[in-house]
């Protein structure tokens, strides 16, 4: 009942829109059977942060963007905390572990918009290797691709009018 009084964002249905859009992307199976990304829990919020945080970097210049990141932000965390509850985790460590995602979350953000910002490629390529990869022994060719799959998803999203945005119609370039 007293989560009927609570004010809906104006902007849910378009996070939901783009978190589902953002989701859908980053559960291509490329990433794990070609790209050699550990096929795991940890493999897969890998590879939806990157996503997440390119859509987030996109939507955050536009009318309300702040806002409409925000929502998606919050629709994310609410899909992970169903997740995460749906594999067995117990409420008292739903939080915590949701914590450490959202913290997560920021810090791979931060590095990746720091190293796309950056010139020198090599930059990038230490910042995925560190952030989507881990542990895990892959070759350079498959950092390199992700790199390449990573700045043309950029550019395609910088290139995408808001009404696509809002509309949750992201352009994602092939791997």
């Amino acid at each position: 009942m007293f989560g009927l009084l609570r004010r809906q964002s104006p902007h849910r249905d378009t996070a939901e829109r783009l978190y589902t859009a953002i989701a859908a992307q980053s559960r291509q199976p490329v990433f794990f059977a070609d790209l050699q990304i550990p096929d795991t829990v940890d493999g897969r919020f890998d590879v939806l942060a990157l996503h997440a945080w390119m859509v987030i970097d996109r939507i955050r210049p536009e009318a309300d963007g702040e806002a409409v990141a925000q929502a998606l932000f919050d629709a994310m965390f609410a899909h992970l905390d169903f997740a995460v509850r749906e594999m067995g985790a117990q409420d008292l460590g739903v939080g915590r572990r949701i914590k450490v995602m959202a913290e997560g979350l920021h810090g791979r953000a931060l590095s990746f918009r720091t190293a796309i910002a950056d010139p020198d490629p090599a930059v990038l390529h230490r910042a995925l290797r560190r952030n989507v990869f881990g542990k895990a022994e892959v070759g350079d060719d498959s950092v390199v691709r992700l790199a390449g799959y990573v700045r043309n998803s950029v550019a395609a999203l910088a290139a995408l009018e808001q009404d696509g945005l809002n509309g949750g119609v992201l352009p994602w370039p092939s791997v």
